[in-house]
């Protein structure tokens, strides 16, 4: 597929339903249902508005998507985009100025075995309440 270019759903384009395919595919219109393109690339554009679950190989947001997101492959969140849902996912990447609440899984594509502690800092960013427990009780003081 290298040189060939993506299939896309312009800004105009609303679709409710199931989109698949074997080829890469930009979404810059609305799509409410379910995307699956699991040997290509999918990228929700900057002014996409999705509210769909999303298979793809390589998924990259740029703007904003409600649903689940399974790759087999990477999860790009760039800057500027709106994402609710759990990913699911060989490696994620997220960029500052990204917005994102749901749960990450990683997939274990990688050989780090430090990857999936990636998980913590962005669960506690979510959630951004005040500990019940005293700090010293989390420690074992008494």
């Amino acid at each position: 597929m290298a040189g060939e270019a993506a299939a896309v759903i312009g800004k105009s384009v609303q679709i409710r339903g199931e989109v698949k395919g074997n080829e890469d595919l930009l979404v810059d219109g609305l799509v409410e249902g379910t995307i699956s393109l699991t040997e290509s690339r999918l990228t929700i554009g900057s002014h996409a508005n999705v509210q769909a679950n999303l298979t793809a190989r390589d998924v990259v947001v740029l703007g904003t998507l409600v649903g689940d997101i399974q790759a087999a492959g990477r999860v790009e969140l760039r800057a500027g985009c709106t994402v609710t849902g759990d990913i699911r996912a060989g490696r994620l990447s997220i960029e500052e100025n990204s917005i994102f609440t749901g749960k990450v899984e990683l997939t274990g594509g990688s050989s780090q075995t430090g990857v999936s502690g990636g998980e913590k800092p962005i669960a506690a960013a979510t959630q951004a309440s005040a500990p019940t427990t005293p700090t010293g009780a989390l420690f074992g003081a008494h």
